[in-house]
This record gives structure tokens, sequence and C-alpha cells, in this order.
């Protein structure tokens, strides 16, 4: 995923953060802000110490990326969009991580429509 679709400083974090939208399931949290001005959407991803050493956060991590980048072409645009992991996500197979994640997009409203969404 190209570093224009990511969202990274810490301004534009508290940014997300103080519009104060969230959307939750067991594993996941999506914080999300509208930006009109955005040609594409962007992504902030935060995986806490509780989940374990770095190299499984950045395992974690490279997963989050990969799910968002297969459902990247029906994904809206004009969003900045954060996905904080929750510590049971240790548990989950690709499969179960991949179904977990995209339901908490769906239920956040990030998809542009159901229709054209790729199938799993």
């Amino acid at each position: 995923m190209k570093k224009s679709y990511r969202v990274k400083s810490e301004i534009e974090f508290q940014r997300v953060f103080d519009n104060k939208n969230s959307i939750a399931n067991k594993y996941f949290i999506i914080y999300q802000l509208e930006r009109s001005q955005n040609v594409h959407f962007r992504v902030g991803i935060s995986v806490g110490k509780k989940i374990g050493n770095a190299v499984n956060r950045n395992f974690i991590k490279r997963r989050i990326r990969q799910v968002i980048y297969h459902f990247s072409d029906s994904l809206k645009c004009n969003i900045d969009f954060i996905v904080i992991a929750r510590p049971d996500v240790n548990h989950l197979s690709f499969n179960e991580f991949k179904k977990n994640l995209k339901h908490v997009l769906r239920i956040a409203n990030l998809f542009e429509d159901d229709i054209n969404e790729k199938k799993d």
C-alpha cells in the first residue's frame, strides 16, 4: 500500500480521534473522519503492546494492511480511518481475521457499495 494511503502523523491521528466517530466489534475498533478533499481513503493502524512483542505487532499490522488492500477498490474515497487491533486478534486464523475486519468495516459504513465488493 502506498504511503499516500496512510495516516502517519500524530496530528492526523489526533484529528480522527477528536471526531469521536467510532465503531467496534470484539477484535477491532475503527475511528473515522470524513474529508471531502481526499482523492482516496487513508488508513492508520494502531496495535498496542498488549498484543505482544514487536514481531507479533508487526505481523498483525501486515495482516491489516493486506486485508485493507484486498478491499481497497470498494472502500469510500473521501475518508480517513484508523484501525485499532484488540488483544484477542492474536488467536484468529487469516480467514477469521479477514471476516472480522470486513465486518467492522461494513458496520462503519466504509464500503461504497456491497454489490461491487470483492468476494472472499
